[in-house]
């Protein structure tokens, strides 16, 4: 990843790793500053982002999933969801197929606090993305959901060297995104 790259295809490939990682990074401090704004640590803010990717997917997820998702026990993952629920960030829904199965949602509040805060953001990606043919876009989005597939496989791979069980509750990205 820090190699000095000398051909042309060696640099723009530093300069888009380098990308990648900058991007990263703002979306972050972005994060974190949501975070601090409504007095929620990294776990949570976590757990929210799972919830609406779940959402986003029409997926809901369940405490066990949001658990395996995070890598938490399941005494860590209730204490996370009542406080989240307390804070009206989420809500618990049975299922209405199998009502022994709990499900979680953004809360009116929860999804207003964020529609508030990440709009901007929304309106300035929207910007951003419209300077793009649908073509370029395509290609964009192909990378960008091999990248993620390639930092989730290194992910699992880390945590099964350190001996943490494998989690299956992140959704891989589709092509609907």
């Amino acid at each position: 990843m820090y190699r000095r790259r000398d051909d042309p295809r060696g640099r723009m490939v530093a300069d888009i790793t380098n990308d990648l990682r900058r991007y990263s990074t703002e979306a972050q401090h972005i994060g974190q500053a949501f975070a601090n704004l409504h007095g929620l640590n990294a776990t949570d803010l976590q757990a929210l982002i799972a919830v609406m990717e779940a959402e986003l997917i029409g997926d809901p997820t369940t405490p066990g999933r949001l658990g395996e998702a995070l890598n938490l026990s399941s005494g860590s993952v209730t204490a996370l969801v009542d406080r989240l629920e307390r804070a009206g960030h989420i809500r618990r829904d049975r299922d209405t197929v199998d009502r022994r199965k709990i499900l979680l949602h953004y809360a009116d509040r929860g999804a207003s606090l964020a529609q508030s805060f990440f709009g901007p953001l929304g309106r300035r990606t929207d910007q951003v993305m419209d300077r793009f043919t649908d073509d370029e876009l395509a290609v964009v989005h192909r990378f960008m959901a091999e990248m993620v597939r390639s930092m989730r496989a290194h992910r699992d791979e880390v945590r099964a060297a350190r001996g943490e069980p494998h989690r299956v509750g992140t959704p891989e990205p589709t092509g609907d995104a």
